[in-house]
């Protein structure tokens, strides 16, 4: 039975067997490590019914990748590894986003065998029955761990910087939401999880553009790993297969117009006049309401979909709740990647400059003529057009 993370890179870089030693070595965690994510949360547990495949930290080569412009070979059909070995020379990154796919194909059969009742859904985690966001929680560290191309983490469920062990010089850092929606899990609707990979050892002081990779992994009916890298076009879709394996199935490279809307944090409308009249103009010109609750299945919906917006605004009352770090940017890379626009009311979301790690703000994501309209409706210009407003600013 699947119950955690194997690591591997079809032939690639990775061995295919360690000896005993070398394996309890790698699986001791890094010492400056929280003591929340301590030896005994990140133990063995042989997560997918056999034993995990780790490099020895020696083996591992750093290396700058100098940036490149890469003609894609990129194929639909293509297995994750060999989409990822086509898309980028980086072998760091690759290993990391193979690790984090391997742990997105785990926390989707840990959701979908969640035992819910009263307030929480449960799953096992080795020895222990953990609420099912605390599973995906451990699940995402324990991969990161053994990229070993990872310095720094951060979740949503602890905001504090990680020591993962990984190198500074061609090692990244990365900031997750492990499972965005969990309260919605008991009623079987789609949850996913959020994750943005920048260079180096620093989660602050950076922004969103500065990000390599982000992506998303859905939990619905189907099960996707959706990612964009830095140095090639495009948001990219990848389905789990029944054997396990991660099929590219989708590009997507422009967001066009369509009457699709999904209007996050509706109780802002009541002393928020501008919010009010946008959602108004939505319903008066027949706008297509699609809004589950779950930010990260709304969102996709624009990259699968090609069009459509999804808002989250604030009031004086209603207060910013999504967080720059882990939701509100890598969920902008991916929807600009993908052709899209993002905006906070003045300014693309990526070019906001994270200062802190639990740092909040309103956002919305959408093809070029929505995200005009937000801005103009809510704060009377658009950066990304000048002259007549349009739409509800009118």
């Amino acid at each position: 039975m699947e119950t955690g993370v194997t690591c591997y890179a079809r032939g690639a870089f990775l061995p295919t067997s360690v000896s005993s030693s070398q394996h309890s070595t790698a699986l001791v965690s890094p010492s400056s490590i929280s003591p929340i994510f301590s030896s005994k949360s990140l133990k063995s547990s042989s997560l997918f019914g056999e034993s995990l495949r780790v490099v020895p930290r020696s083996s591992v080569k750093v290396s700058r990748t100098k940036n490149s412009s890469l003609v894609t070979r990129c194929e639909i059909g293509d297995s994750l590894e060999e989409f990822l070995t086509k898309a980028t020379p980086d072998k760091g990154l690759i290993r990391l986003m193979v690790c984090m796919g391997e742990a997105l194909r785990t926390i989707a059969f840990k959701v979908r065998t969640a035992s819910c009742g009263g307030t929480a859904c449960v799953n096992s985690f080795g020895d222990e029955q953990l609420a099912v966001d605390m599973v995906a929680n451990q699940l995402l560290f324990e991969a990161l761990t053994y990229s070993h191309y990872c310095k720094y983490a951060c979740s949503e469920e602890v905001p504090e910087l990680q020591d993962m062990g990984g190198p500074v010089e061609g090692g990244f850092s990365v900031a997750f939401d492990p499972l965005d929606g969990s309260s919605i899990v008991d009623t079987n609707f789609t949850v996913g999880t959020i994750f943005g990979v920048w260079p180096g050892d620093k989660l602050t002081g950076v922004t969103g553009r500065d990000q390599v990779a982000a992506a998303m992994g859905i939990y619905g009916p189907r099960t996707t790993y959706v990612l964009a890298l830095k140095d090639i076009p495009g948001t990219h879709e990848f389905l789990l297969l029944d054997e396990g394996k991660w099929q590219h199935v989708k590009d997507t490279t422009e967001i066009g117009e369509g009457k699709l809307f999904s209007p996050g944090n509706l109780r802002a409308t009541f002393d928020n006049p501008a919010y009010d009249k946008l959602i108004n103009y939505y319903v008066r010109e027949k706008y297509t309401l699609r809004y589950t609750g779950g930010m990260v299945p709304d969102v996709n919906q624009i990259i699968v979909k090609e069009k459509g917006i999804f808002t989250n605004v604030i009031s004086p009352s209603s207060k910013a709740k999504l967080r720059l770090l882990f939701e509100v940017a890598p969920l902008g890379f991916l929807v600009e990647k993908a052709g899209g626009y993002s905006s906070d009311g003045t300014q693309s979301v990526l070019d906001k400059v994270i200062k802190e790690l639990d740092e909040r703000t309103q956002v919305a994501y959408g093809s070029k003529n929505e995200i005009i309209r937000f801005e103009e409706t809510l704060y009377g210009s658009s950066r990304l057009k000048g002259g007549v407003p349009v739409g509800a600013a009118v």
